[in-house]
């Protein structure tokens, strides 16, 4: 992996996390779908204006065009939309530490259905995330955390998880801004149609508002998913998911420095072991050399 891989990854993981605390600014003000469905729209558009100016078209292959309608669908419409709904009652920290044991279950998917072995170390792993989550979990519910927010994270994890495992399939070819501004497009046309039908257009306009908005549409909505492809694209997709292991420490360390959320000693031992748990999985997944 070399330095660029490395700086790729840190800004990758740096903006992925943040992405939970602008998310908690915005569900404050705004309903939550309508201003997902919009944030997609304009960061599509967007990416596909800018990859248009640099030559690239939508011309894709089968294997795109899949991975395209699967992305958009698993992690933009799905995982985000139950995240941003969650964020109404939930903490971002929270939200955070719970899309963070993504590499986890993508390693306990592929051990388990897609006949990938794995190591003892990547046992091991899993193991200790399943130990972090439970730690942090037990916490949370005996102190009154709101179940259906909860719940709807779980779910949005795991389509997190299978939108990653279809992520190759939209990172091999060319065009990859093209592929980003698509895949923005197809959430926000799924998402217009539970926000057109559920919520009112009932906005608090204000600067924290706007500066949120316009952060997670261009930083972790268009730059951030553009770094993960391209990232993919030069290292493969288990080296680059190894960056995941910072995104529990990252996720409450903003959300603690932006929001003023409090973590305790349980939430601080969990955090660390997932990460642990998720540093192990990827490791085990690495090619061993003999030398």
């Amino acid at each position: 992996m070399d330095i660029k891989a490395i700086l790729m990854g840190l800004a990758f993981a740096a903006m992925w996390s943040s992405a939970f605390t602008s998310a908690r600014i915005i569900v404050e003000y705004a309903p939550p779908l309508t201003a997902l469905a919009f944030r997609f729209l304009v960061s599509g558009l967007i990416g596909i204006a800018i990859a248009k100016a640099l030559g690239q078209t939508m011309t894709l292959t089968r294997r795109q065009w899949t991975g395209v309608l699967v992305f958009g669908l698993c992690q933009n419409a799905l995982y985000l939309g139950m995240n941003f709904v969650a964020m109404q009652t939930i903490q971002a920290s929270l939200a955070a530490i719970i899309a963070s044991t993504m590499p986890l279950l993508v390693g306990l998917a592929g051990w388990l259905f897609m006949g990938q072995k794995l190591r003892p170390l990547g046992i091991a792993g899993l193991l200790a995330g399943v130990i972090g989550v439970t730690l942090i979990m037990w916490g949370r519910l005996t102190g009154g955390v709101d179940v259906y927010g909860l719940a709807l994270c779980i779910l949005g994890v795991v389509s997190l998880t299978i939108a990653t495992l279809a992520v190759m399939g939209a990172s091999s070819g060319g065009n990859v801004l093209m592929i980003v501004g698509l895949q923005m497009l197809v959430g926000s046309a799924i998402l217009w149609g539970p926000a057109l039908a559920f919520e009112t257009f009932d906005i608090s306009w204000n600067w924290q508002l706007i500066v949120a908005f316009l952060y997670t549409t261009l930083v972790p909505g268009l730059l951030a998913t553009w770094v993960w492809f391209m990232l993919v694209g030069r290292i493969g997709a288990v080296k680059a998911s190894t960056f995941h292991f910072l995104n529990p420490f990252l996720g409450v360390a903003i959300a603690a420095a932006l929001l003023g959320e409090t973590l305790g000693a349980d939430d601080v031992l969990g955090v660390i072991i997932i990460a642990g748990g998720i540093l192990a999985v990827q490791m085990s997944k690495q090619p061993v050399t003999n030398r």
